[in-house]
């Protein structure tokens, strides 16, 4: 009963913590606009916190310098499990125009899992909603699973990148 009620418990409305690691913010400023009466991401549940420890989903954006790469690391392990890594924009993700800078460390995937990953320079509003859905989604899944490690099936993939993921699956 009492398991019940703590699995009961984690349903509640994803909490978002953003983290610039060097962005020229242009990324920040589409993440304020989801926010705003225009899209309105609360209506679906998101909301903003100005602490890890009580979010559930980390949106980074930035080319992740060598500054800031601990800082991230750190603000990020004190997300507490199970938790939601998602990149926005093309920074975190490759490093973009900063890619090759002495200073730039990315992509952020060489360091930590990340669940999702927004492209875009800078993504659009409408992009940032789907991609936060879905981690959404990947973060009910690894609710129910206990895996934390639980991803789905990317539905933008062409379709024999999906049929090659499933042969894979079936062979482990």
């Amino acid at each position: 009963m009492f398991k019940n009620t703590i699995i009961d418990s984690l349903g509640r409305s994803p909490w978002l913590f953003h983290i610039n690691s060097g962005s020229c913010n242009g990324c920040d400023i589409e993440i304020v606009s989801v926010l705003t009466p225009r899209y309105d991401a609360e209506r679906v549940g998101f909301k903003l916190v100005g602490s890890p420890r009580h979010a559930d989903i980390a949106v980074v954006t930035g080319p992740v310098t060598k500054q800031s790469l601990p800082r991230v690391l750190r603000a990020l392990e004190q997300i507490p499990e199970p938790r939601c890594i998602v990149t926005c924009g093309s920074c975190p993700q490759s490093g973009n125009v900063f890619r090759g800078s002495y200073s730039v460390m990315a992509p952020l995937s060489n360091y930590v899992h990340v669940d999702v990953d927004i492209a875009g320079c800078a993504p659009k509003p409408e992009a940032i909603i789907d991609g936060l859905l879905l981690a959404t989604q990947i973060l009910a899944e690894k609710k129910r699973t206990g895996n934390m490690e639980a991803t789905l099936p990317n539905p933008h993939a062409p379709k024999e990148a999906a049929e090659e993921e499933q042969k894979e699956k079936e062979d482990a």
